[in-house]
């Protein structure tokens, strides 16, 4: 007995040395700390930090520093640094590059500018250790970027500048770093800047040139290994951070690159990204919050006034130059105040670029103790002002756009409801996939996936088995957080039943799939499609994917004139709007002066992020050589129309015959809703006939 209890004894003493108990205190302070704290408005973020500082090893010393600390924090890191450059807009980064390299500079310059005397002047450092501690100023890590991504602001121009502008201002602080490491090694020579500029460029050739051609044919080859797109992506984020750190850069500038350059192949929308961001806001990135409050030492303050001089002087100094960077930014491109707020919060934390430089000017005895102490103590208050200052402004920035005047809030739109009726399953992971990226977040309705059973003697058995076997489909949307449900009828002709459901559950699109067997192209679609449009009011898709999405570099839209008057306009041009966004490729429109004032318009109403380019085409009875102008990575969309409505043109009549001897590619045809004041808008969604 004394026996067992001198091993349980030896089990718990301070710091745990056992990996498992460590383990899991760490996963009960991610568990338990934001729960008990929720209550006292205190943002997550800042509860893992001091959670840090209270078990650390100049707190309580439960957890010590160790080798499996260091990689959980690693990984942490190079977790946030991902996801930022994957959430990126990159429409939106593209628009406002010259504005991210604008902010870029400012919140390098400034706080580098205001540093360097204060740190030479005022504390009487030398020239090297000034210029170092003053570039540690002009760092940043987003820490608060989890915050933003939460609240749904991640899209907003102020973020998309910000994370643009952290890659720059970081790349040129590592930069610094390694050139005075160099001077300070005598090793300033022609070739070290040789070596770093080509290291530098084979890094980004390798990253953006072969990786997104690995990735897309590792995508299309194992499309159904789902659970291997993961293992792919995370081995690319550490592969990526490795590459960087031979290049003679920080890892985490691999991490951020990484997800630039996997940002189109992983829409926003997929299960993968789902899967991505639950691992990591679950366990990775809580992990590394809580290593940075571990290395904080409150009894830094007690060794004498100097520590407390430089930490406080540090603090204050490096929040003033990251404010003065916001205010400026907001005063050159007319902001307002919240987003200065929220470039402010998302740039004031420092963390890990700052680290990085103080550790290594402190190991080759560039800096003293008291600048090492006084940055520690300055990670944990930038990290608490910034996370204050980013969730206030993203909640405020929230409740301005819900509230924000203009046109009448379509309530209609926020009870989208798509019906995916199936009638084979050939090519159905690609349509369940469109439907997902199309889909209104905001919608409560379910995506309904629908198969028509034939009414005969067998037609309840059939109808077991449909069910069945559409409820492995129904796994592959809830990844992606998409309600949906399984809903299978009998009737005695199958576009009767898809007519019907979509009226019985008040859908909001029917999507139906191309015909693959030729010879009855004109007989399928030409009954199913002629019942569905003359008997519903619904927005018909019919869509026709070979290829997966992601494979896409444009979408290359055809709409004919007076397209804009139909009911139906702005839905469809919403569509291809979120479409163009969630793979991050242009629209081409190919369309009359009149319709693409009016699609503009909707998209500046709307603040469309989506890269839209326009083409004139008068002369609709040439519309089949747009074929020869067509890319093989192109999606065809035709914007068609009913018989008898004001845009209707003879040659949109017998479409799918022709598109399928003229265009090769994936291709959409739209037929907008039709008007009917007396019912409400719907779509159908079927996807394979």
């Amino acid at each position: 007995m004394d026996t067992f209890f001198e091993h349980l004894m030896h089990e718990f003493e301070l710091p745990l040395a056992n990996p498992v108990l460590a383990f899991t205190l760490i996963l009960l302070i991610i568990l338990i700390s934001p729960i008990l704290l929720r209550r006292l408005n205190i943002p997550g973020i800042i509860v893992l930090i001091l959670s840090g500082v209270l078990i650390g090893p100049h707190g309580l010393n439960l957890l010590a520093k160790n080798s499996a600390v260091d990689l959980f924090s690693t990984i942490g890191l190079l977790y946030i640094m991902f996801i930022a450059g994957l959430e990126l807009d990159m429409n939106e980064f593209k628009v406002n590059k010259n504005k991210s390299v604008l902010f870029g500079f400012f919140t390098f310059i400034i706080p580098l500018g205001v540093g360097f005397p204060v740190c030479h002047y005022l504390l009487g450092y030398d020239f090297n250790a000034s210029f170092l501690t003053a570039s540690m100023f002009a760092t940043h890590t987003l820490v608060t970027y989890p915050i933003v991504s939460k609240l749904g602001v991640s899209k907003n121009q102020a973020v998309a500048v910000t994370v643009g502008g952290t890659i720059l201002t970081d790349t040129a602080v590592l930069i610094i770093l390694a050139v005075i490491m160099g001077a300070h090694d005598g090793g300033l020579t022609r070739e070290f800047w040789i070596r770093l500029v080509i290291s530098l460029t084979i890094f980004s050739a390798i990253m953006f040139l072969v990786i997104p051609r690995i990735a897309k044919w590792f995508f299309r080859k194992l499309e159904s290994e789902k659970h291997s797109h993961y293992i792919f992506v995370l081995s690319i984020v550490f592969f990526a951070a490795f590459l960087a750190e031979i290049a003679g850069v920080e890892p985490i500038i691999g991490a951020f690159v990484a997800g630039l350059a996997l940002n189109r192949l992983i829409p926003h929308s997929s299960a993968l990204m789902n899967r991505i961001e639950f691992i990591g806001n679950a366990l990775f990135i809580p992990f590394f919050l809580i290593s940075v409050g571990m290395l904080v030492d409150l009894s830094v303050i007690l060794k004498g006034p100097m520590a407390l001089i430089v930490a406080g002087t540090l603090s204050v100094v490096a929040l003033c130059g990251k404010w003065l960077a916001s205010f400026l930014t907001q005063v050159v491109f007319k902001y307002s105040a919240h987003q200065r707020q929220l470039i402010f919060g998302l740039s004031s934390a420092h963390a890990a670029a700052t680290l990085a430089v103080i550790l290594v000017g402190y190991k080759a005895d560039i800096l003293d103790e008291n600048i090492l102490n006084g940055t520690v103590i300055l990670i944990l208050i930038t990290c608490i002002v910034a996370s204050l200052a980013t969730e206030k402004a993203a909640k405020k920035i929230v409740v301005a756009s819900d509230n924000e005047p203009g046109e009448p809030r379509n309530t209609l739109l926020y009870d989208e409801h798509i019906l995916l009726p199936i009638a084979n399953t050939h090519n159905m992971d690609k349509a369940l996939e469109f439907a997902i990226l199309i889909k209104d977040k905001k919608s409560a309705s379910p995506l309904s996936i629908l198969t028509v059973v034939p009414n005969n003697q067998e037609a309840e058995k059939n109808l077991t088995k449909a069910k069945n076997k559409l409820e492995n489909y129904i796994k592959d949307a809830t990844a992606s957080e998409t309600k949906a449900k399984v809903i299978a009828t009998i009737d005695f002709n199958a576009s009767s039943g898809i007519a019907r459901t979509a009226r019985e559950v008040m859908a909001n699109i029917i999507i139906l799939g191309w015909p693959r067997r030729k010879g009855f192209i004109d007989k399928l679609i030409g009954e199913k499609m002629e019942h569905i449009l003359t008997y519903t009011n619904k927005a018909l898709f019919i869509c026709d994917f070979k290829t997966p999405l992601i494979n896409h570099k444009r979408i290359f839209v055809a709409v004919p004139p007076l397209a804009e008057l139909e009911k139906g306009f702005e839905q469809w041009a919403g569509k291809i709007s979120r479409l163009a966004q969630e793979l991050s490729i242009p629209v081409i429109y190919n369309c009359n002066k009149a319709t693409q004032e009016a699609i503009l318009r909707y998209e500046k109403r709307r603040q469309s992020n989506a890269s839209s380019h326009f083409r004139e085409l008068e002369n609709w009875e040439d519309f089949l050589i747009l074929s020869k102008e067509l890319l093989p990575e192109d999606l065809f969309i035709l914007i068609s129309t009913r018989k008898g409505t004001v845009s209707h043109i003879n040659i949109l009549d017998n479409l799918p015959s022709k598109l399928e001897k003229y265009f090769n590619n994936n291709k959409i045809i739209i037929y907008p809703p039709a008007a009917n004041l007396n019912k409400p808008d719907f779509d159908i969604i079927n996807v394979s006939s």
